[in-house]
């Protein structure tokens, strides 16, 4: 229809249809606004709403003094595996004196050493002592920690139970709240979707057709964008069920409108010739003609052969000749493209 069009209305009409994307612009953004508080609307819940409080503080407060428990143990152990390496550095260095004491001592056979060989004796026992000692902190050190950890192990699994108990409870809530979300979007978005298809159906064409075809995409983006990704799944079956409803509602649409169509286009075709060419709007004729369709029954037609003034489908007449000029001309022309005579509805030549 473009090349039927004048160029400022060429013009005009694309400002018009960037109005109806501004305005469907400005209505998504506040769409969007609307959509996206309504989760507000239902309270947020969390594990915590649905956990049995009585049971899971004292195990939460027992898990923490565990984990101190744990911590101190771990520092104290650090500290009591640094004094056991000290002691048994300190064993290991005397025994290894004395060894090589004993060592001199063997070879020169010197009997008025023996107090000393008893003094040396007495002071790696003391020092072994001593190690021994360091090493029973650390093990206690190291049992402290293991129990701490093993008390915490079990308070874990029991506050576990307990929280996985409130999950699932949580879970089903959430599934509550989420269906109830949706249905307030199905609440706002369908009666967008109603008023859509009514303004597409019969305001389509009309004097505010920018703003009828902005809502028309604002109600199209608030369905397919803003409700069907939130739709509830259940596994799969809404979804699917959805699909096949809409797919049905709009093939019904689409079935009925090529009837009726094609019905009218039946009229029609019964029609006089000089009624149907009246009846045909002339940008409409101009742009069927430019497509090589002939603008009565939309059928292809050769415009090239000039033979065909008539359509050999439905008998529309496609070429007559000019009153004055005899030239042959569209017959849906208002003016003779070669004297600029007006055309009359005169039967053909």
């Amino acid at each position: 229809m473009s090349k039927s069009l004048r160029l400022s209305e060429k013009w005009f009409r694309r400002g018009l249809w960037l109005v109806a994307f501004v305005f469907a612009g400005f209505l998504i953004g506040l769409g969007s606004t609307i959509v996206g508080d309504l989760p507000r609307v239902e309270k947020q819940v969390q594990t915590d709403d649905f956990i049995d409080r009585a049971q899971a503080d004292p195990l939460r407060a027992s898990i923490k003094a565990a984990g101190r428990a744990e911590r101190d143990a771990d520092a104290a152990l650090e500290q009591a595996q640094l004094k056991l390496k000290s002691a048994s550095a300190d064993s290991a260095a005397a025994r290894e004196t004395f060894n090589n004491w004993i060592s001199t001592r063997s070879a020169t056979q010197q009997s008025a050493q023996d107090p000393e060989v008893i003094a040396r004796t007495r002071v790696l026992d003391s020092l072994k002592r001593i190690e021994r000692d360091a090493q029973i902190k650390v093990e206690a050190q190291e049992q402290a920690a293991l129990d701490a950890r093993q008390s915490a192990e079990r308070e874990q699994q029991k506050l576990q139970l307990l929280e996985s108990a409130a999950q699932t409870q949580m879970d089903a809530q959430y599934r509550k709240v989420e269906l109830r979300v949706f249905l307030y979007r199905l609440a706002l978005t369908l009666p967008l979707l109603a008023i859509a298809g009514w303004l597409f159906v019969k305001k389509r064409k009309g004097t505010y057709w920018p703003f009828v075809w902005g809502f028309i995409f604002f109600a199209l983006f608030a369905f397919f964008v803003e409700l069907v990704p939130y739709l509830p799944s259940y596994g799969g079956y809404v979804r699917y069920i959805v699909g096949i409803g809409i797919t049905i509602l709009v093939g019904r649409y689409a079935i009925l409108a090529l009837n009726r169509y094609l019905e009218k286009q039946k009229l029609a075709e019964q029609l006089p010739d000089a009624q149907r060419r009246e009846e045909l709007s002339y940008d409409v004729a101009l742009a069927r003609l430019s497509k090589s369709v002939c603008p009565g029954c939309e059928r292809t037609v050769d415009l090239k052969d000039v033979s065909n003034d008539f359509c050999p489908h439905c008998g529309i007449g496609l070429h007559d000749h000019c009153n004055k000029c005899s030239t042959r001309k569209s017959a849906f022309a208002k003016f003779c493209h070669a004297c600029g005579t007006g055309a009359k509805l005169l039967p053909v030549s």
